[in-house]
């Protein structure tokens, strides 16, 4: 049986990567379960041409932030995963807290408890050691630390490939495969052929 993702899209910049994450895994035929933060609305709007009830749709189940005896507060409904994409300061003070005063945080605490994959995709520049201190504390619990940093190797030509590589990289860590961007295989050199003293 494949287990549903959960995606959880807080109200940091960057709503891009949960909605086009949604939209990959649902051509990919994985089930997904969704919370949007209160924010993640708004910043929906700003960001993106979508209507949030597009990005619901997206989703397989959809919850409310608010509702904290929904499915995926306990840890007898399994998953494989949970990503937060994007995830903002607030989030992750309150993962790193274990302050599970919402349903976001409580389903990553029940992910961390239950020692699955965590993927927390912080959105912040530049950051103070507080910031830096939460995102220690939230993977010393086993939580996955993955900002959205853009690579090049893979010769992106337009803003969505650029994406594609940042979600490609968080859907590795809970075991989704993909093919969003070209993969490292080298630099072209032969290696140097190690010689075996006689």
């Amino acid at each position: 049986m494949k287990l549903p993702l959960v995606v959880a899209i807080t109200g940091a910049t960057g709503v891009i990567y949960g909605i086009e994450m949604l939209r990959v895994l649902k051509d990919l035929g994985q089930e997904t379960h969704l919370i949007l933060s209160e924010s993640a609305g708004l910043n929906i709007s700003l960001e993106t041409e979508h209507e949030l009830d597009y990005v619901k749709s997206l989703a397989d189940v959809c919850y409310k932030n608010k509702d904290v005896g929904a499915a995926l507060a306990s840890g007898s409904f399994r998953t494989r995963g949970m990503i937060v994409a994007p995830c903002t300061i607030k989030t992750l003070s309150a993962i790193a807290n274990s302050f599970t005063y919402n349903l976001i945080a409580r389903a990553a605490d029940v992910t961390l408890k239950e020692r699955r994959s965590l993927v927390l995709m912080v959105r912040e520049t530049p950051l103070h050691q507080g910031h830096l201190e939460l995102m220690s504390k939230a993977a010393s619990c086993g939580a996955v630390i993955l900002p959205p940093m853009p690579a090049f190797y893979h010769k992106p030509q337009t803003i969505m490939d650029l994406v594609h590589q940042s979600i490609g990289k968080a859907l590795d860590q809970v075991g989704v495969e993909h093919n969003l961007f070209r993969r490292w295989s080298g630099h072209g050199r032969t290696e140097p052929t190690l010689r075996v003293a006689k």
